[in-house]
């Protein structure tokens, strides 16, 4: 059962490209949409646990707010994506996030790869640069997989900073400050680029709530619910459908279909992540 609940978590976090096409509102309109309402939804069961931001260190709230600025940057950069490439390159560009993660642990933190886990690595960055020129010739499209990659980047950030802050944070409270800090940021830079925030119709607010609920709190939530009962190379590995299942709801919705430079750097990459969270493991 507890497995089947990772599956479907990953199933609700494929539904963001859905909500996101439906939607008409600005990417950073959306993006702050999103976190607004998880902020909304999480915030007030966070405040249960008073005593532990009572006893929050400078650094560690330093830290939080950082990483959620790399996660509204993230988002931001993922819808954006997704307005000028198809669903299947934006989504299977964006879960290189491990790649980056594998490379920043190795320069900047001196962590050692073996054999196998570089190879992995370099197997995926194969299929990453395959999906990401699919699109050369038409322009958009390799603008779209291009801010797919900096969503990529922005993810990996804000994944290697909650590791440090997630060592003495409750999942709860990590999660309300990270989602505050994503929501101011997005909303400090639509405001700066002169975005109206209103006026864009309820179909862009439910959209922003659909998110926040399925993608957010039934999604990503639940990975962190899982890590506790279950393997970190069975989450690592279902993460992995995500790209799957949402190229299946662009093909049944929105009649997508991704062209073979997409679907064979896609399995690259897939792969090139499966070999590295089982060496990792």
């Amino acid at each position: 059962m507890k497995r089947l609940t990772v599956l479907l978590g990953v199933a609700g976090v494929s539904l963001s490209a859905v909500f996101v096409r439906w939607a008409t509102a600005p990417s950073l309109v959306l993006a702050f949409y999103r976190m607004f309402f998880s902020a909304l939804l999480l915030v007030p069961l966070a405040l249960v646990r008073r005593g532990e931001f009572r006893d929050l260190r400078g650094r560690e709230l330093l830290l939080s707010l950082l990483s959620g600025a790399f996660l509204g940057i993230h988002f931001a950069c993922y819808f954006e994506s997704l307005r000028w490439t198809s669903i299947a390159a934006a989504v299977v560009l964006v879960d290189t996030e491990v790649l980056f993660v594998a490379l920043a642990s190795a320069v900047l933190l001196g962590k050692k790869l073996s054999r196998r886990a570089w190879a992995a690595v370099w197997l995926a960055f194969g299929g990453s640069v395959a999906v990401a020129l699919a699109g050369a010739s038409g322009g958009s499209a390799l603008r779209g997989n291009l801010f797919a990659l900096t969503g990529s980047v922005c993810v990996a950030v804000y994944t290697m900073l909650g590791a440090v802050c997630r060592r003495r944070l409750s999942t709860t409270v990590y999660t309300s400050l990270v989602y505050l800090s994503a929501a101011g940021t997005v909303l400090a830079a639509a405001l700066a680029g002169g975005q109206a925030l209103t006026g864009w119709g309820p179909v862009n607010l439910l959209a922003g709530l659909g998110m926040a609920v399925f993608c957010t709190l039934l999604g990503h939530s639940v990975f962190s619910w899982g890590l506790k009962y279950l393997p970190p190379a069975f989450i690592s590995t279902a993460k992995l459908l995500e790209p799957v299942f949402a190229s299946a709801w662009g093909g049944f919705l929105f009649r997508e279909r991704p062209g073979v430079p997409v679907l064979l750097g896609g399995a690259l990459i897939l792969l090139g992540i499966a070999l590295y969270s089982r060496e990792e493991s």
